[in-house]
């Protein structure tokens, strides 16, 4: 079974769209109940690679 990615943290980051805490998007947190072990799996899978950008304060 996939668990959740979710740790608590939950803010979504305007400008990505993503959660600060487990870095899924609205509409990925709100299919994770109804989602396959395949696609869940999947998903875990893709947010190793994702990250929020950081703000650059001095551009």
């Amino acid at each position: 079974m996939v668990r959740s990615p979710c740790i608590n943290i939950c803010e979504i980051e305007r400008r990505s769209g993503l959660c600060r805490g487990c870095l899924r998007t609205v509409d990925e947190i709100m299919a994770w109940p109804t989602a396959s072990e395949a696609t869940r799996a999947a998903l875990v899978a893709e947010l190793a690679t994702r990250e929020i950008p950081r703000r650059r304060w001095f551009a």
